[in-house]
């Protein structure tokens, strides 16, 4: 999860092996809860749904805790010591795809050769949120993101970084600490009662 491109290659299996064959493999894994599927979405436009592309996606694992056991004792050693001296860009990530997930949002992605990769993109108050996940120092660099804000087409009106860094506003960029990704939720939609005033024939 640590490199640059996460992507598995089904031809490092066998070549010429092609992803019908072996779908079930990977759909048994989310829908056993064991891990979280996050799908390519091809267009930045709700509903998300109708452009995604279902073999392309990325998978992490449904429980952080089950990550950094993974990692190793090490790993979690620092974390609970607040060790600055590790790579938390990983388990980051897997903490904002579990809580996206927990408060039911479909996960997507979106990737373009020209405008670069945002981590997640989800439907939220009527349109499309870019999320992107910085646990570094160098937060505010995220050439992708703005890349992705500059095409006026989007129609996107703001953005969210969660970061080790306090709350702070940059135009339709928002700054939020990574724990603070547990208060995003959609809100819910009343719809009006249709039996209401209808005419008797």
């Amino acid at each position: 999860m640590n490199e640059k491109n996460k992507r598995f290659k089904i031809a490092d299996i066998k070549k010429n092996l092609r992803y019908d064959r072996i779908e079930d493999s990977f759909t048994w894994l989310w829908k056993a809860s064991v891990a979280l599927g996050v799908f390519n979405t091809t267009e930045p436009i709700v509903p998300l749904m109708l452009n995604e592309k279902s073999t392309l996606f990325k998978m992490f694992l449904s429980d952080v805790g089950l990550l950094t056991t993974v990692y190793g004792k090490a790993c979690k050693l620092k974390i609970v010591s607040h060790d600055k001296d590790i790579n938390k860009g990983a388990v980051y990530e897997n903490v904002v795809a579990q809580e996206l997930h927990a408060h039911g949002y479909p996960l997507y992605y979106y990737n373009n050769k020209k405008q670069g990769e945002l981590d997640f993109v989800v439907e939220h108050d009527g349109g499309v949120l870019p999320i992107e996940v910085k646990s570094g120092k160098d937060y505010v660099r995220h050439s992708a993101l703005d890349n992705f804000m500059a095409v006026s087409e989007y129609g996107i009106s703001k953005a969210y970084i969660f970061t080790n860094d306090n709350v702070k506003v940059d135009g339709k960029q928002v700054y939020y600490p990574i724990y603070m990704v547990m208060f995003l939720k959609e809100d819910t939609i009343e719809f009006p009662d249709l039996s209401v005033g209808r005419f008797a024939f």
